[in-house]
């Protein structure tokens, strides 16, 4: 599966789209600007073409990755990649990750950095639809484990969490609580949406709904696929 940078972009106010995170195309630069992501880029002149960018960001997800898991007990190496996002732009990981397929290294990490951005732009509205979400998604609830009662600061501490463990912990359970997260958030639109006296604004929150279900499978799926070191 191909996905597009619009399908999961993050908006000037910090929402996400079509998988429930909203709608921000950004001008992608063609070369990130970081010393980590741009080496696989350096020898490519102009424009890459679209094998060359599979193989970049197979190569770059796996070097942030291998590094991560290198750097051992050194918290500052693991801050410095789960900001990764902050220091380099958005943008710049989307260049080289957003159209890797769900089923990828590259494409389960872009979905973390573009939560991680979501929860810490727009943590008012993550955490409203998470408080939501927990009255119908208790399982899921427990499982994401975030702080209760969830406020902004409380979604941002999951975003870095998640991030954390990822590099420091189990991969997989670090997806499953990443995905627990992504239900709860879709239970909260969906109740809601149900509740929404305008019906545009009911259509909207079911449509993020659905984007959020599908992330939160996608990153399920991945989970799977790293246990049986199937994740490419």
């Amino acid at each position: 599966m191909r996905r597009r940078w619009g399908r999961a972009g993050v908006d000037a106010a910090g929402s996400l789209h079509n998988r429930g995170v909203t709608t921000w195309r950004p001008d992608i630069p063609d070369r990130p600007d970081s010393p980590l992501l741009r080496s696989e880029w350096s020898n490519l002149p102009g424009d890459p073409d679209p094998a060359d960018r599979t193989m970049i960001a197979h190569a770059t997800a796996a070097a942030v990755l291998r590094v991560a898991r290198d750097s051992g007990s050194d918290p500052e190496r693991t801050r410095r990649l789960i900001g990764l996002a902050d220091d380099v732009g958005i943008d710049d990981i989307a260049a080289l990750w957003c159209d890797a397929g769900a089923a990828t290294l590259p494409g389960t990490l872009w979905s973390l950095y573009l939560l991680r951005t979501w929860v810490h732009r727009d943590g008012i509205e993550a955490a409203r639809l998470f408080a939501a979400g927990q009255r119908v998604a208790e399982v899921s609830t427990v499982v994401a484990g975030v702080a209760d009662p969830p406020g902004p600061r409380e979604v941002a501490e999951l975003g870095d969490a998640v991030l954390t463990s990822a590099f420091d912990g189990d991969f997989a359970i670090a997806l499953e609580r990443a995905a627990a997260f992504c239900r709860v958030v879709a239970a909260g639109r969906a109740h809601l949406a149900d509740d929404c006296p305008d019906e545009d604004e009911s259509f909207r929150q079911t449509r993020l709904a659905d984007g959020n279900l599908r992330m939160a499978q996608e990153l399920e799926h991945a989970a799977a696929l790293w246990r049986e070191d199937e994740l490419t």
